[in-house]
Formats: structure tokens, C-alpha cells, sequence
């Protein structure tokens, strides 16, 4: 049974589809847009730089990479292991700042689409 079929036998109208280009146009998706990029772009450039620093001193500099550092352990093996904190790190920061941020607007903007039907 498809859905204007259900809604025929159950006495309702279909909600309204909301005007999605409004929505992209208004004022507060405008802002949540805005806010995501100037986190996102930032934060990948600088994790991308980070990466290909790393790649470029194992691949030119290996005598760098090679210092020891502590036992068996020497400068590539921390930095290639900062990879993985500095992944986890950004998670955590975006998690945060979506919670302050982004939530609060994108929650905003659903509330006036769910409102609208």
C-alpha cells in the first residue's frame, strides 16, 4: 500500500513538503553553514599539512626520523602515533563544538521545517 493510499484510508493528507530552496536560502542555514565551514576547512588543511609533513620527513628525512628517542623507540614511531592522537583530538574538538555550535542552530531549523507541514 503506498503512502497516499494510507493516507486516503486513514482520513489524513500528506504534510506538506517544505520549500527547501527557502530553507537553503534563510538567514539561520546561511549561519549554520558559515559556522561548519570556518571549523571544517581550518581543521583539514591543518591535518593535511600535518600528514603530508610526516610523509614528506620519512620520505626525505630519514636520518631525522631515525633519532632514538628511548630504547627501540625513536622520533618517526612518535610522530606516525601523534597521527592517531591528533585524529582522535579533532573528533573530540568536533564533537564539542558541534554540541555548542551546530546542534543548537540545525535543532532551530528542523523545529521551523517540522512546524511548517
Amino acid at each position: 500500500m503506498s503512502t497516499t493510499e494510507s493516507d486516503e484510508q486513514s482520513g489524513g493528507t500528506p504534510p506538506p513538503t517544505p520549500d527547501w530552496a527557502a530553507v537553503q536560502a534563510s538567514p539561520d542555514f546561511e549561519e549554520l553553514r558559515k559556522r561548519l565551514r570556518g571549523f571544517v576547512f581550518p581543521v583539514t588543511a591543518g591535518f593535511l599539512a600535518w600528514y603530508l609533513l610526516y610523509v614528506l620527513l620519512a620520505s626525505f628525512a630519514p636520518d631525522f626520523m631515525a633519532i632514538p628517542v628511548a630504547g627501540n623507540i625513536n622520533l618517526g614511531l612518535i610522530l606516525g602515533l601523534l597521527q592517531f592522537v591528533s585524529t582522535f583530538a579533532i573528533t573530540v574538538v568536533y564533537i564539542r563544538f558541534a554540541d555548542r555550535k551546530l546542534d543548537p542552530l540545525s535543532s532551530k531549523i528542523r523545529d521551523e521545517i517540522e512546524g511548517a507541514k
